[in-house]
């Protein structure tokens, strides 16, 4: 069920506003009915996380075509015009560089980075950022990103590392299939972390955009020789404090006025 400051909105209404079948509306479907609590202060921010949940999943379908490779942290690459690789694999914006050309370089010089499948989700949640953002106020609000898993994320992101049990698993939410008996051999194939798309699809860097069955085939597909228990979904999610982003936009979005020379993206209006 959906709140708005104590009140349930009318969802024939607010569905009006969204395409039939997109991120939005199949979201909006899904908490209403749920048994969970979904509150918000006003309706603003329910149309942001919905903004954000429609760009996540937008995020998570563009990197599985940049052709960004997969490998371990110790053989991560990455462009080094935009990033300092570090010694534990990371990358770390250069200084003088604006964090929206450095995103938008993974995504369209995919083939010059490789990593691991969580630091894909950070990316992912970055490119999602910057496209609801726009590139002025994303460039203020990010004006440092390190990629390396959950081990420093940005404050305002650091929900997306820490799952939790939530009752719902929503498009957009990170969640993790994990693989008990994995082989001594393969580390990086102990689980799956993986962006919730709609359609019971997932994405997974190095893995692509799949179901669960086949996520789980794959992870089982590496499990040690006397394996006896099969890899699984978890019920845990990781999911972003919308409602703190949402703050972080709202209070900061009368300071971009026009449209950034040399770019094509408009900050997200509710």
């Amino acid at each position: 069920m959906i709140y708005i400051s104590g009140n349930q909105p009318d969802i024939l209404d607010l569905l009006k506003e969204y395409p039939l079948n997109s991120v939005e509306s199949l979201v909006l479907k899904k908490m209403s009915d749920s048994e969970m609590h979904y509150r918000y202060d006003n309706l603003k921010q329910l149309r942001f996380e919905l903004k954000m949940r429609q760009e996540i999943v937008n995020a998570a379908h563009a990197l599985n075509k940049s052709g960004m490779g997969f490998d371990v942290f110790h053989k991560s690459k990455c462009n080094e015009d935009y990033w300092f690789r570090t010694d534990n694999g990371g990358f770390r914006l250069k200084s003088g560089i604006k964090g929206s050309d450095a995103i938008n370089d993974i995504y369209q010089n995919g083939r010059k980075y490789k990593t691991e499948c969580a630091t894909a989700m950070v990316i992912v949640i970055y490119k999602a950022l910057l496209n609801v953002f726009g590139e002025a106020l994303f460039n203020k609000a990010f004006s440092t990103i390190y990629l390396m898993n959950w081990h420093a994320l940005d404050p305002v992101i650091r929900e997306f590392g820490s799952p939790r049990e939530a009752g719902d698993i929503l498009p957009g939410d990170r969640a993790y299939f994990k693989n008990p008996d994995v082989d001594p051999k393969t580390p990086e194939l102990q689980g799956e972390n993986v962006i919730v798309l709609p359609g019971n699809l997932y994405y997974g860097h190095g893995i692509g955009i799949t179901n669960g069955k086949r996520i789980i085939r794959v992870l089982n597909s590496n499990r040690r020789k006397d394996a006896t228990r099969t890899a699984y979904l978890m019920s845990t999610v990781s999911r972003l404090n919308f409602k703190r982003l949402s703050e972080l936009y709202y209070s900061n979005l009368s300071q971009i006025t026009s449209l950034q020379s040399g770019t094509h993206i408009y900050p997200y209006r509710a």
